[in-house]
C-alpha cells in the first residue's frame, strides 16, 4: 500500500513538471504608462525599464522638451476587427494628412483585406499583433515566433507584400524572454506612452471627455494608443489633430522612430 500511495506520488510531481511551460521562469509583466497634465514625458516604472534593451519602444527620447519648436507624436491604432469605424478612421487620416501605424489581428486580414490594402496605398504602416491574441508572456520562444509568422504570411499571401517587423504585445502582456527572442529575431516591440479607455463600445467615454483626457497628455515624443473601433475616437480624431498641430506637433510614422532607413 505503501509503496503504491508513494508511487501516485511520484507520478503527480512527475506530471507536475511535464506541464509546466518551458518559460516557467519567466516573469509576467503588463505594461502601462501614468498619465501627465503638463505635457512632460510620463516617467516609466523603472521595474520596466529593462524593455530598452530589447529593441523595444514606448517614447522618442531624441524629441522631450514640451516647449520645443519641434514636436512628434507616433499615431498608432490597435485594430482586431472593423465595425465600420476603421474606413472611417482612414477617411480622417486622409482628410487630415495623417500616416499612422494599425497593429492588426488574423481577423482583419480574413475579413477585411480590402481595408489593409488601402492603409499600405496611403502610407501607413501595418504591423502585428499576434494571430490570436492570447497572452504569449510565458510561452516557448519557437511559440511566441510561430505565432507572429502566422499572422505575416497570411498578410503576405492576401496582401502581396512583407509585414514590417514591428509588434505590440496584446493588452500589453509580454516577458523580457519575449522582448529578447523577438530582438534576436529582427522585431522591435512598441509599447506606448499614451492610452485610454476606449477599447469597448459598450463602455464608450463622452466626446468632450476623450478630447479633453487626450490633449491634456499630449507629450512630445509620444507613442499614442487608440482603438479604431471606438465611436467616439472616430468623431473627434479630427479634431484631436488639429489641435495636436495648433500646439505645434507633427504626426511622424514609425521608421522615424525606430531609425528604419527608408529612403
Amino acid at each position: 500500500m505503501k509503496k503504491t500511495v508513494l508511487f501516485f506520488m511520484l507520478l503527480c510531481v512527475l506530471i507536475g513538471h511535464l506541464s509546466l511551460p518551458i518559460q516557467a521562469e519567466a516573469v509576467r509583466h503588463q505594461w502601462y504608462c501614468a498619465h501627465v497634465k503638463d505635457h512632460t514625458q510620463p516617467l516609466i516604472d523603472k521595474r520596466l525599464a529593462f524593455i530598452e534593451e530589447y529593441n523595444a519602444y514606448y517614447i522618442d527620447h531624441r524629441h522631450t522638451a514640451p516647449e520645443a519648436e519641434e514636436k512628434v507624436i507616433y499615431l498608432t491604432f490597435d485594430a482586431g476587427y472593423e465595425n465600420g469605424n476603421i474606413a472611417k478612421t482612414l477617411d480622417i487620416l486622409r482628410d487630415q494628412k495623417v500616416s499612422a501605424a494599425f497593429f492588426i489581428l488574423q481577423n482583419l486580414i480574413y475579413k477585411n483585406a480590402d481595408l489593409l490594402r488601402r492603409m499600405v496605398d496611403e502610407g501607413h504602416t501595418v504591423c502585428n499583433h499576434s494571430t490570436h491574441h492570447k497572452d504569449m508572456s510565458r510561452w516557448k520562444d519557437e511559440d511566441v515566433l510561430a505565432e507572429l509568422q502566422e499572422l505575416e504570411s497570411l498578410y503576405t499571401e492576401r496582401i502581396g507584400q512583407e509585414m514590417p517587423k514591428y509588434y505590440r504585445p496584446p493588452e500589453g502582456v509580454f516577458s523580457r524572454e519575449n522582448l529578447a527572442c523577438l530582438s534576436q529575431n529582427g522585431y522591435k516591440t512598441i509599447f506606448w506612452s499614451f492610452a485610454y479607455p476606449d477599447w469597448d463600445n459598450q463602455k464608450q467615454m463622452s466626446s468632450e471627455k476623450a478630447k479633453e483626457i487626450i490633449l491634456s497628455n499630449l507629450h512630445n515624443g509620444e507613442i499614442m494608443l487608440l482603438h479604431p473601433t471606438s465611436d467616439t475616437n472616430v468623431e473627434i480624431l479630427a479634431e484631436v489633430i488639429q489641435e495636436a498641430r495648433a500646439q505645434g506637433y507633427r504626426f511622424a510614422a514609425l521608421d522615424e522612430l525606430t531609425g528604419v532607413d527608408v529612403r
